[in-house]
């Protein structure tokens, strides 16, 4: 292992985010002080990814989003790790069971999965207050209501959109919105569903959300301005009013209390009230030609174990400590994990808003589901992701989805052969 050079890709800037940091790679260091460790900086790239394994030279070790797994794996472009899991002894029980089910393809794993990313609405609750709402009717379950609620929260002046009533939160959340509908938009067996009649009310539904709130053009403009990650966001000053939102976006709203953040949470629910939410989240993958992959798997063993987020969650506190502030929690894809730093160092937030908003974020983590794994669901993603661009922009919701199951069906159709 002397001299092997392990470059690791940095999956949407979570390293960045603080929420792993030095502590888990001095751990693997301290155990293998000859394998040598460069991180690369950045988000995951997928050009960058595939020139470098047509290169012959590709990274021991990359962290991508879970719902690319599928695709590379068909591809043959990452290595099951059934070997890697049975020689470094891991506990694969010790993730979430919908973790593991959208890193496994053909019944075997390509991935050891690292973060969790569920969604809650988030709520200005101070906006409510003024305009006498309850943070109850910002609620998925009655369709009507909440379109009655976000015309009602929103405002402008003349063609001027002055805030956001509610935020389906487009083109992104669509999987979101077709599970609250009752539907997956990717199979069991992973074929793609995009024209199913519940996936194409959830679209009709969420791009009249927008189209009532000014329409889609004046809508990204507005939205475009905002300063989702600094003091004087959206939910500080006030133009917008509630949002679906992953759950470390708290951490960041933390900075906006002394601005006058007054933070509420509702909790997302299908239109029968069950609690909904999307499990995502990266995971540890070993590329085809990884000149190292036993340093490769038991790097990715070190960093989601619970004793290394136990030290990450430690170093975090600290932080919290020399800051002042408190802790928002720290969301993995490891169970056990996740129970002992929620039991040792979550206490109850000093704002009850955000104390509520973690407490719901925590509440759906058993609860969500992944989008499930399929051989093109790279392709899958980027046609869903078109098909809402065109329904924003004026084709019927149908038409859309129509068009993105084509073209979602011959990518799964190539996979297979």
């Amino acid at each position: 292992m002397g001299g092997t050079r392990h470059r690791l890709d940095d999956d949407d800037g979570l390293w960045r985010r603080g929420r792993g940091g030095p502590v888990p790679r001095l751990g693997f260091k301290t155990a293998n002080p000859d394998v040598d460790v460069t991180v690369n900086p950045g988000g995951f790239d997928a050009q960058q990814f595939l020139t470098a394994l047509a290169s012959g030279n590709p990274p021991d070790a990359v962290s991508m989003d879970r719902t690319l797994i599928g695709s590379y794996a068909a591809k043959g472009a990452i290595q099951p790790l059934d070997d890697c899991i049975a020689g470094q002894s891991i506990d694969a029980l010790q993730y979430r069971s919908a973790a593991m089910r959208s890193v496994t393809y053909d019944g075997h794993p390509y991935g050891i999965p690292e973060f969790s990313i569920v969604q809650t609405d988030l709520v200005d609750a101070k906006t409510l207050k003024a305009e006498g709402v309850d943070p109850s009717q910002i609620l998925t379950r009655d369709w009507d209501a909440l379109a009655a609620t976000a015309t009602k929260l929103y405002r402008a002046d003349g063609s001027k959109i002055q805030r956001i009533g509610f935020d389906p939160k487009l083109p992104d959340s669509f999987p979101l919105w077709a599970k609250i509908n009752g539907v997956d938009i990717v199979g069991e067996d992973g074929a793609p569903r995009l024209d199913d009649p519940k996936a194409v009310e959830a679209l009709e539904y969420t791009v009249g959300l927008v189209q009532a709130q000014g329409g889609w053009t004046k809508f990204k403009s507005f939205r475009d301005s905002f300063d989702i990650f600094g003091a004087d966001n959206p939910l500080t000053l006030g133009t917008i009013t509630a949002f679906p939102m992953e759950n470390w976006y708290v951490n960041v709203l933390r900075d906006s209390i002394p601005k006058g953040l007054e933070l509420e949470s509702e909790i997302i629910t299908d239109r029968q009230g069950k609690p909904v939410s999307m499990l995502g989240g990266s995971a540890w993958v070993i590329p085809k030609g990884a000149k190292n992959p036993v340093a490769a798997c038991q790097w990715a063993k070190t960093m989601t174990s619970t004793d290394t987020w136990m030290k990450a969650a430690d170093a975090r506190m600290q932080t919290v400590e020399k800051d002042k502030s408190f802790f928002t929690g720290l969301f993995t894809a490891n169970t056990e994990a996740d129970e002992q730093i929620r039991e040792q160092y979550l206490t109850p937030a000093p704002d009850a808003g955000f104390a509520h908003a973690i407490d719901n974020y925590y509440s759906v983590l058993d609860k969500a589901t992944a989008v499930n794994p399929s051989p093109a669901g790279a392709e899958i993603d980027a046609a869903w992701q078109s098909a809402v661009s065109r329904a924003l922009e004026g084709t019927p919701a149908a038409q859309a989805l129509q068009q993105a199951q084509e073209e979602a069906e011959s990518a799964y159709e190539k996979a297979g052969r």
